[in-house]
């Protein structure tokens, strides 16, 4: 599975629907920019991009104007990524280590939830037509970070700090995401090991469990 070239609003709304996590391209023909990072976009499609789990969209802001408008999209390129239809992040300009970054954070909650769940309650139209102004947070509604306490509001803008220098300081930034300690969605492993000291005594210590088997493991 590549990308998705959006043909129509209509498709907006099922891809949004059918698929945990999408990550959109809000490009126009005529942006020098948006030309440059185009093969970092295709490149992170081709890697990540799963069926009824994270979609990789296109979306030309000069034929899907209703889409563009929805979105509050003004500069080109924009990228916004979707966790169950609600906007996760926003990335602005042709900043590819800040494009991977923030698509190894989305990818952490590719498995939570199912697709749809968000669209069944009230308040939770796209576009967010219908919905009174009281009741928007950041041009959407029921904005996560809105219900978050202040402590909460720094832990997780800590974490998604932390995700993003983890991811780009590594040639792997989802797996390095994945493993790294400011993944509090799917938290890696912790295992105890004992060993023995020269001096007889024990020693112990904890480590992530790798995700790949060893012998031991057998």
């Amino acid at each position: 599975m590549t990308v998705i070239n959006l043909q129509s609003s209509a498709q907006w709304d099922t891809i949004l629907k059918t698929h945990n996590v999408v990550v959109a391209d809000f490009y126009a023909d005529w942006c020098g920019p948006c030309k440059m990072i185009a093969p970092k976009f295709e490149s992170l499609a081709r890697e990540y991009a799963q069926p009824k789990k994270v979609a990789f969209v296109k979306v030309n802001v000069d034929i899907q104007r209703d889409v563009a408008s929805s979105q509050s999209v003004r500069a080109m390129p924009t990228f916004k990524l979707f966790h169950r239809g609600q906007v996760l992040d926003t990335v602005q300009g042709a900043n590819p280590s800040a494009l991977a970054a923030a698509v190894a954070s989305a990818l952490l909650l590719k498995d939570k939830g199912t697709p749809g769940e968000v669209f069944g309650t009230p308040g939770q139209r796209l576009g967010g037509a219908g919905l009174d102004d009281d009741k928007k947070v950041g041009g959407r509604a029921d904005s996560s970070l809105a219900r978050l306490s202040p402590v909460g509001l720094l832990s997780h803008i800590f974490m998604m700090v932390g995700l993003y220098f983890v991811s780009l300081l590594s040639l792997d930034p989802y797996k390095s995401a994945q493993m790294s300690r400011f993944n509090t969605v799917n938290p890696p492993e912790i295992v105890t090991i004992k060993t023995q000291a020269a001096d007889g005594s024990t020693v112990t210590k904890k480590v992530v469990r790798p995700a790949f088997k060893t012998l031991a493991d057998l």
